[in-house]
C-alpha cells in the first residue's frame, strides 16, 4: 500500500516565516490535490521546545547557519523556529490535514535536533514511522513538503534505508538551496534509489 508523506509544510518555513523556505506556500495547493488521491496520508511537524540546541541563539557568538560540532555530530545553526505551541510551529492554515491519520511530531528532544520523518539526526533514536508504516503494510512512500535539501532529503533516505519504496514528487517540494544543497539533494536521493516523480505521476500510482 501507499501513503502520502506531507513533511513539515509549517507556518516558519513559509514566506514570512522565522526560517522561511523560498516559494515554500506554493506547495500547499499541489500537496492538498495529492491528498484527495491517496488512502494513507501522513505528516511530520517540527516541534522544539524554546532554547534548542540547534538554535544559533542558544550558542552566544554564533549565527544562524553557522555549523557547531555536536556529540552525534556536525549541527547547522538556525534562527529560532517552530517553537512548541507558536503560530510558526502550526501547519499552513491553507493546508488540508483534514485526511491525516499520523502526525510525527520531530526535534522535540532539546539536546538533539531532527530532519528525518525516521530518525533524529544521531541516526538511532526512532520516531515510531517505521513501525507504524509495517503495521499498517504500507510499502511505499510519496514524499512531499519542506525542505528539499534537509527534512524532504533526509526522510527519503531513511526511507530507502528501511526498506521502502520512495518517491519524492518534485513540485510539491521546495528547498532552502544553501550553496547548491537542492542540486546535491536530488543527486543524494536519486544515488540512494529515491524515485523523482510529477504530481501528475504520482496520483496515477497512488
Amino acid at each position: 500500500m501507499n501513503a502520502l508523506l506531507i513533511v513539515d509544510v509549517q507556518n516558519d518555513f513559509c514566506p514570512g516565516g522565522a526560517l522561511a523556505v523560498p516559494e515554500g506556500d506554493e506547495v500547499v495547493p499541489i500537496i492538498n490535490d495529492l491528498s484527495d488521491a491517496f488512502d494513507h496520508v501522513i505528516q511530520t511537524q517540527d516541534w522544539h521546545p524554546a532554547g534548542h540546541q540547534s538554535f544559533a541563539s542558544s550558542h552566544p557568538g554564533h549565527d544562524p547557519m553557522d555549523e557547531i560540532e555536536v556529540e552525534y555530530g556536525q549541527q547547522t545553526l538556525w534562527p529560532d523556529h517552530c517553537v512548541q505551541g507558536t503560530d510558526g510551529a502550526e501547519f499552513h492554515p491553507d493546508l488540508n490535514t483534514t485526511r491525516s491519520e499520523l502526525i510525527i511530531r520531530k526535534g522535540f528532544r532539546p539536546e538533539i535536533d531532527s530532519y528525518s520523518a525516521f530518525f533524529e539526526n544521531d541516526n538511532e533514536t526512532p520516531t515510531g514511522l517505521t513501525g507504524y508504516l509495517r503495521e499498517r503494510d504500507i510499502d511505499t512512500l510519496f514524499v512531499v513538503g519542506l525542505a528539499t535539501d534537509f527534512c524532504v532529503k533526509w526522510s527519503a533516505l531513511d526511507g530507502r534505508k528501511q526498506g521502502f519504496d520512495v518517491y519524492v514528487v518534485e513540485e510539491a517540494t521546495r528547498g532552502i538551496d544553501a550553496n547548491g544543497s537542492v542540486a546535491a539533494a536530488w543527486e543524494e536521493m536519486n544515488d540512494a534509489g529515491v524515485q523523482i516523480i510529477s504530481a501528475d505521476a504520482a496520483k496515477t500510482l497512488a
